[in-house]
């Protein structure tokens, strides 16, 4: 990562404080074994798939926490050009519109601007990942029997800040320098949640121009 990049992608701009692993777990012997198979250059086709003998949901768990920190600073980098002027809605081009439900404050799909969608987004996830019920991180606690479709809705919503930054801030992106780094952080995203069956193939529509080669 060129020292420029480096300057870009901060710890002051990170979105939220990033999730780390418990040093001597077995998750995090997965996360250093997931980081350093993408640091060697290795086809990331091949760095997504499940290790033999290795538990499905703790290799989920593994990739959902790291897409959160990865996203989250890819975020915080363009920010402070996403408001509430120039992105009223949390969109993706004219042809699609998110809308937010928590079902506690937001009962319903509510349109609301881009970086308050992205705020409630952040502060649902870093709930979710807190929660040891869902996201256990003692040796022998099991994973809750619905964790792979709360993963999923997880994974989905996360891909909307791709569509957001991709269609209406990727020229801040590559005025920074950053795009090979966001374009890579995509292409892991993208080919991980085809290969583990995570996301609807409709939902990733909005970015089927978006080569992932």
């Amino acid at each position: 990562m060129s020292i420029a990049l480096k300057q870009v992608f901060n710890k002051d701009k990170t979105f939220r404080p990033k999730r780390k692993f418990e040093p001597g777990t077995q998750r995090f012997e997965l996360h250093k074994r997931a980081q350093a198979s993408l640091n060697s250059g290795v086809d990331l086709k091949a760095a997504v798939q499940l290790p033999s003998g290795e538990d499905q949901n703790d290799w989920v768990a593994v990739h959902v926490v790291d897409f959160f920190n990865r996203i989250n600073l890819i975020y915080g980098t363009i920010c402070e050009f996403c408001t509430e002027r120039t992105c009223p809605v949390m969109s993706g081009g004219p042809k699609y519109e998110y809308r937010w439900q928590d079902d506690l404050k937001y009962k319903k799909p509510t349109a609301l601007p881009a970086p308050q969608y992205m705020n409630l987004l952040m502060d649902w996830i870093e709930v979710q990942i807190n929660n040891e019920d869902i996201f256990p991180t003692c040796v022998g606690v099991p994973f809750p029997k619905n964790f792979l479709q709360i993963c999923k809705k997880i994974l989905c919503r996360l891909f909307r800040v791709f569509v957001h930054v991709y269609i209406h801030h990727f020229d801040r992106v590559i005025v920074m320098g950053a795009e090979a780094h966001v374009n890579t952080c995509y292409k892991h995203f993208y080919y991980f949640v085809t290969e583990m069956n995570l996301i609807d193939r409709k939902e990733l529509e909005p970015l089927v121009s978006v080569s992932v080669q």
